[in-house]
Parts: C-alpha cells; structure tokens; sequence
C-alpha cells in the first residue's frame, strides 16, 4: 500500500483539476455584515447567520458571564450531570416549540446521525428526500434500516413508497425542513398526512427554518401549525439562526427520554460547553423578543429577488433566506465568485457533491445584518458581471 503522501497528493492534483477542491479562509469579524477573508474585508452573502446574532453584544456577554462556570463540560451528562444552564435551556426549547421536551446535541450533524438510529434499526424502512442533507443520509446508512431514496418533494412517490414497505416494524420519513442549497420548503403537513396514512413517523431538520419561520421565530412547524403532532420528531440547529452552535430535538418526553438513552452521538459525547448554553439562552429571548429582525429578513428576501430578475443564472424559487443562483459548471462559478469577491463581496461558490453535477451556483445568503444598501449592491455587481460576459467563450 502506498504511503500517505504517494496517495493523496495526485488525488488532490485531481480535485484541482475538476475545479472541485476546497479551501478553508481566515475569517473574522467586521462591521454589520462584513467580514475580514484572509486579511480582505468582504461584504458577506456566506454562513447562515440568518437574524445578525452571531456577534450580538448579548450573546458575548452571556458567554462571559458563564466562563465563571467552568470552560467545559467535562464529560457526557450521562455520567458528569448536566448544569442548572443546560436544564433550563432544554426547558426553554421545549416551551418555545410546543414540545414536552427536548434534548440537547452538540451538532446538528451528530443529533442526525444519533437521533435516526435511536429510531430505527434493520427490519424497519426509512424514506429519505433525494436532496436530503448529508447527516440525515448517514444516519439512515448507520441505523442499518432499509433505505428508499424519494424524488425531491415527490408526494406521490412516497406515498406509493411508504405503501410498498408495509411489511416493515417501523416506516419513518426523513427531510430537511428548508433545503439548504434550494432554499425550499417541506411541505409539512401533506407529509404528515401521508404518514397517518401508512402508520410512520416524520423526522424533520429544521436547521434553516428555525429562528427565521414562524410569527416567533419557532421554525417551520409554527410556520405550518403543526407543532406537537404525535407522529412529529423536530431537529433544529443552534449554529445558524441562533448564531452560537449545537442542536436540539423535541418530543414527547418518553421519546426524549429514549433517545437520551440510546442515541450514541448524545450518550458518549462531552456536553456542550456552559458559555456556549447562556450564549444560546441569551440568543432565544432575542428570537422571541425581536420579531423585527424577521421582517426585515423578509424584506431583503423580497428586494433581492426583484434586484436578481433578469440574470442569466437562474435563481431557484425560494422564499427564504437562502437564494441560489444556479450558473452549472465548476470552472464558471468559480470564475463568478473571483469576480465579487474582486468587488468586495463574498458569495461562496457550491460546487459537487454538494450539489448534483452540473448545477454548480452561488448561494446567496441573506441575513437581517445586511442592509438594503448592502442588497442593492449584490444585484448592482450580479448585473454589471452579466453584461460584462465574464462566463462568455
């Protein structure tokens, strides 16, 4: 077997060659929306710092506050307990949602890929959207279950999917609530009707919609009024909206009880550190506290879209914060993403796997940071770009 080095370095020169390589960035924080990329201070349309918490002045003093509590955690809450903080933070969710309770993660990957094994196991089925995002296709891959890949928001499909596996234990549905490269919404409540129909249960990852859907900001089961449904299993994330990190699952409490028991990803892993369970604190009396950073959202939304209209790169039919304009191949959407960031403006290219071959895009990621000002300049750059036919020949 060849070495590390012999192995990897032509594998590298071939992710070079088809444009797919990724680079980490030096980034820290600026003023309102900017940010500082490698020593380059950039208007950012990156991350998914949806509602501008992520450096909120209430946030890094609950942080401070807290580091009188210790850095860490120290062990899982299994074995070392949880903090007063922790308690009261699942408690929080819990009531914010309408849920019996909730569950603490450290990732929003890790309750995915915990949560969907607690669930199921090898004589059950799972059905999964095909633009799912990668923490719900690996767990469905851990949990052993058998697995049935649905076209993207096909009902039809999965209602005839979910009526061939009647013969399994258990049949659950798994989808992201927002898509986070599409920036669609799930259609909640026709999928919970498809799983009354054939007796499964729906697990959403309301990673996107949390915080931003909703008159409080509760996700897209607020969105939809379907909040403490029997057959539901909610995941949210805390590192997007929320602006700190984590995630969390709500439920009955015997199935919060269950997973604290049997999701590996929550049974052998530290807790989240006590600073950043105040910061998260701090961060949801914001998210319910401050519905005008939602309406401005909206407003952005509204006023990006009009600016985008008549690009050559189609911009995908998204209501949300997440607005992705669709160039194709890697080469050119890299090109494009030089071109802004040569303006002073970062728009992060999506390139495969990520997303399907052939529709590599820009993902423009709005945030109630921005300003329309901010706005109006992405489109003014957007459009100045297209007549230039900087893609041409």
């Amino acid at each position: 077997m060849a070495d590390l080095h012999t192995t990897f370095t032509p594998a590298l020169a071939d992710l070079d060659d088809r444009h797919l390589r990724r680079r980490r960035r030096v980034v820290a924080a600026g003023e309102g929306a900017t940010l500082v990329v490698d020593g380059q201070p950039l208007l950012a349309f990156a991350g998914n710092d949806y509602l501008g918490l992520a450096h909120h002045p209430a946030l890094r003093g609950a942080a401070a506050e807290a580091a009188a509590l210790g850095a860490g955690a120290t062990a899982s809450a299994l074995i070392a307990g949880q903090s007063p903080a922790h308690a009261a933070l699942e408690a929080d969710l819990a009531a914010f949602v309408g849920a019996d309770a909730a569950l603490l993660f450290h990732s929003g990957y890790a309750a995915n890929t915990g949560v969907i094994p607690a669930l199921v196991g090898p004589t059950d089925a799972v059905f999964s959207d095909a633009l799912n995002h990668a923490s719900l296709i690996d767990g469905v891959r851990l949990s052993g279950a058998s697995r049935h890949v649905v076209p993207h928001q096909d009902l039809r499909a999965l209602d005839a999917a979910l009526a061939a596996a009647s013969g399994a234990r258990r049949r659950l549905v798994v989808c992201d609530a927002v898509y986070s490269m599409d920036g669609d919404v799930a259609p909640l409540p026709d999928l919970l009707t498809l799983c009354e129909r054939h007796d499964a249960w729906l697990m959403v990852d309301d990673a996107h919609g949390f915080g931003v859907l909703g008159d409080r900001g509760a996700g897209t089961v607020e969105h939809f009024g379907v909040a403490g449904h029997p057959r539901l299993v909610h995941m949210a994330t805390l590192g997007k909206a929320a602006g700190v990190a984590g995630a969390f699952v709500v439920g009955p409490r015997s199935l919060v009880e269950w997973l604290a028991n049997r999701a590996r990803t929550y049974v052998f892993a530290t807790a989240l550190p006590p600073m950043v369970v105040q910061s998260l604190r701090a961060a949801l009396r914001l998210i319910d506290g401050e519905p005008q950073r939602r309406r401005h959202l909206q407003a952005l939304i509204a006023r990006f879209r009009a600016g985008a209209g008549g690009l050559p790169w189609p911009l995908l039919p998204s209501a949300t914060a997440i607005q992705p304009l669709v160039v194709g191949g890697n080469a050119e959407v890299l090109a494009l993403d030089a071109a802004l960031r040569a303006r002073g403006l970062w728009v992060p290219a999506i390139r495969p796997p990520t997303v399907p071959v052939g529709s590599a895009r820009l993902r423009v990621s709005l945030s109630a940071a921005h300003t329309e000002a901010d706005v109006d300049r992405l489109c003014a750059a957007l459009r100045a770009l297209a007549v230039s036919g900087i893609l041409d020949g």
